[in-house]
């Protein structure tokens, strides 16, 4: 039984078979090839803005400050993995922690803009019935 046990070991991780430091050292364009179709558009289309948001993410990381954007169709490139960047829903900024998992999304996916409806109980005037009570 002892001879069956195998540790668990942890799963390096490979983006479309390249590992997160080699990613790291290729071009925005580069990387771009590894992307699926419509996000290898949106990259190679707004190549500048990509590299000018990495380029604010760098130096605000260095110095400490808080990355805020409102680009929430922003492609995760490699150079932001590990940072906290926060996303604009609509009302607030929400902080997220880039991981590997999410290279090749935007940042918009993982910051919800419309919450869950609670329903509560009706108001006065909500109902046909509601009219036939006295309002004291």
């Amino acid at each position: 039984m002892a001879e069956r046990m195998e540790f668990e070991r942890k799963k390096e991780f490979t983006y479309r078979g390249k590992t997160l430091e080699e990613l790291k050292q290729l071009d925005i364009r580069e990387f771009a090839k590894y992307l699926k179709a419509r996000e290898r558009r949106s990259v190679l289309r707004n190549f500048q803005v990509v590299e000018k948001f990495v380029k604010k993410c760098r130096e605000n990381s260095s110095r400490g400050k808080l990355i805020r954007t409102h680009l929430r169709d922003m492609i995760i490139v490699p150079e932001i993995v590990g940072l906290i960047v926060h996303v604009y829903n609509g009302k607030e900024f929400i902080s997220v922690k880039m991981t590997e998992e999410m290279l090749g999304h935007r940042l918009g996916e993982f910051v919800a803009t419309r919450r869950p409806v609670k329903h509560g109980a009706p108001g006065v005037g909500a109902t046909r019935s509601s009219a036939a009570l006295s309002v004291k």
